[in-house]
């Protein structure tokens, strides 16, 4: 027996498409409707308009009709056009111009050093410089006594001058993700510094014991580096507030640690921690800690069991495959990379969980990686 072909009449079919078609088209008309009266897309709707506001400097008093939002466009259009507020924008224009003139700003890879005419601008108070090829800081930069801000991330720095210890304004240095194997004693003359970031070096093994006169710095973050302890500089770093000295190779912590006590922040996930000291106890402030879970075979009870709010963290690492490569410095920016987005992730992860009221005992983290 041969198959069965049925034909139909064509224009059946498509009368019942287009109903079919008319009908999905109506429940999607509904459905817009519906999001458009729901109270998310209301609550957005204020959201945008609160913004677009503040951005215009319009006041509260203006879009706020007893303790509602107006969310109709007329105060954006009428607002928009006061003179007063034409006047404080234009202000507000000239002081961000004015603000510019003291911030020198360089990025792209077509920069292998920096540019001369920055000599001569003695009065910049902070230096920009990301994502270029620059190899060496100037010994010049001794000459920029106003600096404030130094942020150098990304580059391809090898050494940092020794002049650096004559920025005697410095609040903030961030060398993250350069090529430092090390850094200069003279730092520690940078008395103001108030944050330093050496992350992501992949090859700082030590800091040197004058950067323990740094007694104003809160943050310190070395990770992905090659630290096997918590250099004694930093445990007399008696104001600091937060310790990112994740992907090393920290074998144990020390027992006096708790002399740290201001410590808010410490993160020691990706080392090779077999336990944690009592000592940890004993910091008042402590209200984070991150660890890795693989290799932990003793933890106080008295930290899983925390009535000062401590947030225990520790983080499972799943199996990630080894990355094949046979040029070393490829596999060095393959991790390097890898490190940064790790970052990028854990910033995510740790800002979430300081908004929670509780935070999980572990978390399995999955790492993914290819095969070249």
């Amino acid at each position: 027996m041969g198959h069965q072909v049925i034909i139909f009449d064509f224009s059946v079919i498509r009368g019942l498409w287009e109903t079919r078609v008319k009908k999905n088209k109506e429940r999607q008309r509904k459905e817009k409707e519906r999001l458009e009266k729901s109270a998310l897309e209301k609550i957005k709707q204020e959201w945008t308009l609160i913004l677009e506001c503040r951005k215009k400097g319009i006041p509260q008093s203006k879009y706020l009709k007893n303790g509602f939002v107006d969310i109709s466009e007329k105060n954006l259009d009428t607002f928009g056009k006061n003179p007063q507020l034409q006047k404080r924008r234009a202000l507000s224009d000239e002081v961000k111009k004015e603000r510019n003139k003291f911030i020198f700003q360089l990025s792209g890879e077509q920069w292998k050093e920096l540019p001369d005419s920055l000599r001569e601008q003695t009065y910049l108070k902070e230096w920009h410089v990301n994502n270029t090829l620059i190899q060496t800081i100037p010994a010049y930069i001794a000459l920029f006594q106003d600096l404030r801000v130094l942020e150098l991330s990304k580059n391809q720095i090898n050494d940092l001058p020794v002049e650096i210890g004559c920025l005697k304004n410095l609040k903030v240095l961030n060398v993250s993700f350069n090529n430092l194997k090390s850094v200069p004693p003279e730092l520690g003359d940078c008395e103001s510094l108030e944050k330093l970031d050496l992350s992501g070096n992949m090859e700082i093994t030590d800091l040197p014991f004058e950067l323990s006169n740094l007694k104003q710095v809160t943050v310190v973050d070395v990770s992905a580096n090659k630290f096997h302890s918590i250099p004694i500089c930093v445990l007399r770093m008696s104001n600091l507030q937060c310790l990112d000295i994740s992907s090393n190779n920290l074998k144990d912590l020390p027992e006096d640690i708790d002399r740290l006590d201001q410590l808010q922040t410490l993160l020691l996930q990706k080392n090779k921690l077999t336990y944690l000291p009592r000592a940890l106890v004993n910091m008042p402030k402590l209200s984070l800690l991150v660890v890795s879970g693989d290799d932990l075979v003793e933890v106080p009870t008295a930290i899983c069991e925390s009535t000062t709010g401590l947030k225990f963290v520790s983080l499972r690492s799943g199996p990630a495959e080894t990355i094949v490569c046979e040029d070393t410095e490829e596999i060095i920016e393959s991790e390097r990379e890898r490190e940064q987005v790790d970052k990028e992730f854990m910033k995510a992860y740790i800002d979430d969980l300081k908004e929670r009221e509780s935070a999980p005992s572990y978390t399995t983290k999955v790492l993914l990686s290819l095969q070249l």
